[in-house]
């Protein structure tokens, strides 16, 4: 729990309860179904932590985060689809793009990230693998909420996992665990992925942060201690200078990516960012390079597409295929488990804007 100062005094069982005659008027979830348009059936849990930090869970998404927002500031993207029901998903070429609602959080995976391609997979033939896989379109099943008080911290803990799964090929069990609590600015990812079949299969994953106007804007800077920064196309390479400045949007702006090698405190922690010194707020992700070694920045800067991907994960986005050719796939062995941890978290004052940079630059 970073940069964060406030008074747990307030937030004790005790006096809080002496206040209050249900929890819910401070914090707590609330769970939903949405009803309308493309949206409709998509299963809902908005959590609220009492400080004014507000972010949404859709079960019916894979577990991901839509909406998020801190003292009535929005936080992430959201894309011109808005949520889409899985129900909806095309799993070909570019078509994961139609449900890409953005949000705080998109996981990628996790039998493909990155453009689609095409190989022969062993018992299927040639199999198709679109852009950036199948597991965020995956609802979530055994669901758990808890919200309990453990001495003075009311803890609020979603959990559920989602399968992907093909007759004769992978089996891939992701379980997931978010965790939150009051007084919190701050929540944690806490994800298992378990190979349930009895071949090798391979695993890629990418946690796919997207954070969208007013946090975006011109006075914004990504935040980050890099020791290497490389293009991941030739497009991206006139970009490379300015890769943490951003400007007002540009008519027909074409993308550009960036691969980073971070640097880390000495057990593999490190932190990205992004800050917005003319609102005094700003946005963390920490997480470990021993479990997500690979860091990508996706900038996008178009009319009506105006984002930033902040993107840990095990490899990049460049596809199945051309990860495989520089030997940088990762399998999992049959029954073997492979855990992936991060923490998103909002940077809520000045002062803590400067302790983050003092933080990322001292890695």
């Amino acid at each position: 729990m970073l940069f964060q100062k406030l008074s747990t005094d307030k937030f004790s069982k005790n006096f809080l309860m002496r206040r209050i005659g249900d929890i819910s008027q401070i914090g707590g979830v609330r769970r939903y179904e949405l009803l309308d348009g493309k949206a409709k059936g998509v299963e809902a849990i908005d959590v609220r932590t009492g400080t004014g930090f507000i972010f949404t869970v859709l079960i019916g998404r894979g577990m991901d985060i839509a909406w998020a927002e801190y003292k009535g500031i929005p936080l992430a993207f959201i894309s011109k689809t808005g949520v889409v029901s899985s129900l909806y998903y095309e799993g070909s070429d570019l078509n994961w793009l139609r449900n890409f609602f953005g949000g705080l959080l998109t996981t990628c995976g996790l039998s493909n990230v990155g453009w689609p391609c095409e190989e022969v997979v062993e018992n299927l033939g040639l199999q198709k693998f679109g852009l950036h896989g199948r597991i965020s379109n995956t609802p979530a099943e055994n669901v758990n909420i808890k919200n309990y008080w453990e001495g003075d911290r009311f803890i609020i803990n979603i959990s559920g996992r989602m399968r992907e799964a093909i007759l004769h090929g992978e089996n891939l069990i992701l379980e997931r665990e978010i965790i939150t609590e009051l007084g919190r600015n701050s929540f944690e990812v806490h994800d298992t992925v378990e190979n349930a079949g009895y071949e090798e299969s391979p695993l890629m994953i990418l946690y796919h942060i997207n954070i969208g106007y007013p946090l975006l804007d011109v006075s914004s800077r990504f935040i980050s201690n890099s020791i290497e920064i490389t293009p991941l196309d030739e497009y991206s390479i006139k970009g490379l200078e300015e890769y943490n400045k951003f400007s007002e949007p540009i008519h027909k702006f074409k993308e550009l990516i960036f691969a980073h090698e971070l640097k880390t405190e000495g057990n593999g922690t490190t932190y990205v960012g992004i800050v917005n010194e003319e609102l005094n707020v700003g946005l963390y992700v920490k997480f470990n390079k021993n479990e997500l070694p690979k860091f990508t920045q996706w900038k996008q800067l178009g009319e009506g597409d105006y984002v930033l991907g902040i993107e840990p994960g095990n490899c990049y986005p460049i596809g199945r295929v051309e990860t495989r050719k520089r030997g940088e796939l990762e399998y999992l062995s049959p029954g073997e488990r492979r855990k992936f941890n991060l923490e998103i978290g909002v940077i809520s004052s000045s002062e803590d804007i400067y302790e983050f940079k003092k933080k990322v630059a001292s890695l």
